[in-house]
């Protein structure tokens, strides 16, 4: 019994110390390390982007509403013209660079103290992503309650200023968050980014009843987590050669701080087939190459898909090759991180369901839609500056089937690319797959 009871006791120690290792103190600085991650680029790239000349000291109260709308909260846009006057307003768009930033920082934070775990009991989980949760709340709540602001439009000079000032209907436009909506979904957003962090994290222990479904699950996540970044990579790249040949230095460093995945993933999308509706009039701007903008500037809503884009410009077919090229990578990865006892049919679909739900998630986040319009007297919209339509829509379930399909058929050719790599799970000689040490390290 001895020998028992001696060989216990180094176990329980390690075991307690690695819960201490995150309480409240790990639990504020993953939040504050993720809210410095989502403030930094949004600050940096509205400055980049001109915001920091907005009058009457709209700069930080943008910042914040910036970081709320990155987290899934909801920005109201309100105007007021005065008596005879009339303003209407919209805004829906996702700067999903600051939200990478934050969601990276967040898993970070959340998987470091859990690494060179082999299982993790569902309490000590729960507990962990609650102490992270309860801090995360207080801070939503003060960053929707900071995000709003209301400033006056310039109507410029000449015979619409002075009919404004004799009307009194100064154009004001102002924003406002809506709290509550912004705490559910901003608690939402990071139950998202911690679940995926389990889920694409070999290293990052699971509940025993779980670690069946890590064969299935976590290769394919890892896999499109990889996939999408590649992306924003390549993205990245391209930036950075614009901002060498072409200049203009704070138009591109602002695209990369607030909107370079928007654009990448855009690009993902129409390369697998997808078809987005859109449509561009009046002062409003995508920071988009030439031939997507020349698409959408059109009197009505246009579609935007490769047979639209390679009308203008039959260059634009690279899209197909660079997604298949991509996702054929990543099929290949997602083969190698999994037991070699799954058949090639079974990755065809564990690929599939990734890339349907991969698809959806895009579009959603991808949508942009935004209105200003000035009216006096009942009388229309005014032109010029003073109002103008910005939309950007997908044709939503057909992008998830067209992620389906070609889940399958990469998912199947990975398969077969990977059957001569060695890895974990080999059949033996005898045509039984040897036992793996999933159940000591899981992924």
């Amino acid at each position: 019994m001895s020998p028992r009871i001696a060989s216990a006791r180094p176990v329980t120690a390690p075991v307690a110390r690695t819960v201490a290792r995150h309480g409240w103190p790990q639990a504020l600085a993953v939040v504050v390390a993720s809210l410095l991650a989502l403030a930094v680029p949004a600050a940096v790239g509205l400055w980049a982007a001109g915001a920091s000349d907005l009058p009457s000291g709209a700069f930080l109260p943008v910042v914040l509403a910036t970081v709320v709308t990155a987290v899934g909260g909801t920005v109201e846009l309100s105007g007021d013209a005065g008596d005879l006057a009339r303003t209407n307003a919209g805004l829906t768009v996702v700067p999903l660079s600051v939200t990478l930033a934050g969601a990276l920082v967040v898993a970070g934070g959340f998987l470091r103290p859990l690494r060179h775990r082999a299982v993790a009991g569902a309490r000590e989980l729960a507990g962990w992503a609650a102490r992270i949760a309860v801090l995360w709340l207080l801070a939503l709540i003060g960053l929707a309650l900071g995000a709003r602001h209301t400033f006056a439009v310039n109507v410029g000079s000449g015979a619409l200023s002075g009919l404004t000032d004799l009307l009194d209907a100064a154009p004001k436009v102002g924003f406002t968050t809506d709290v509550p909506l912004s705490v559910v979904f901003g608690l939402l957003w990071l139950a998202g980014v911690l679940l995926l962090a389990l889920l694409v994290s070999r290293g990052a222990p699971l509940p025993g009843r779980l670690l069946r479904f890590q064969a299935s699950v976590r290769p394919a996540a890892f896999a499109m987590v990889v996939f999408v970044l590649a992306y924003v990579g390549l993205a990245l790249v391209a930036a950075l050669v614009a901002l060498v040949t072409r200049g203009h230095a704070k138009e591109t460093l602002a695209v990369i701080l607030l909107g370079l995945p928007n654009l990448a993933w855009l690009a993902l999308t129409l390369g697998l087939g997808a078809t987005w509706r859109g449509r561009v009039d009046g002062p409003f701007g995508l920071p988009v190459p030439h031939v997507l903008a020349e698409v959408l500037r059109t009197p009505d809503v246009s579609t935007l898909n490769l047979r639209t884009i390679t009308a203008h410009d039959s260059r634009w077919w690279w899209l197909v090759w660079v997604a298949a090229v991509l996702l054929l990578a990543a099929a290949f990865l997602m083969a190698v991180r999994s037991p070699a006892r799954v058949r090639a049919w079974r990755h065809a679909l564990h690929l599939a369901i990734a890339l349907a739900l991969t698809m959806l998630t895009l579009c959603l986040t991808g949508r942009v839609s935004a209105h200003y319009g000035l009216s006096l007297l009942g009388i229309g919209d005014l032109g010029g500056n003073l109002s103008g339509e910005l939309l950007l829509r997908p044709q939503l379930w057909s992008a998830v089937g067209l992620g389906a399909l070609w889940g399958l058929v990469a998912g199947y050719l990975g398969a077969l690319l990977a059957g001569p790599v060695r890895r974990r799970g080999e059949v033996a000689a005898g045509g039984a797959p040897r036992p793996t040490a999933r159940a000591h390290r899981p992924g």
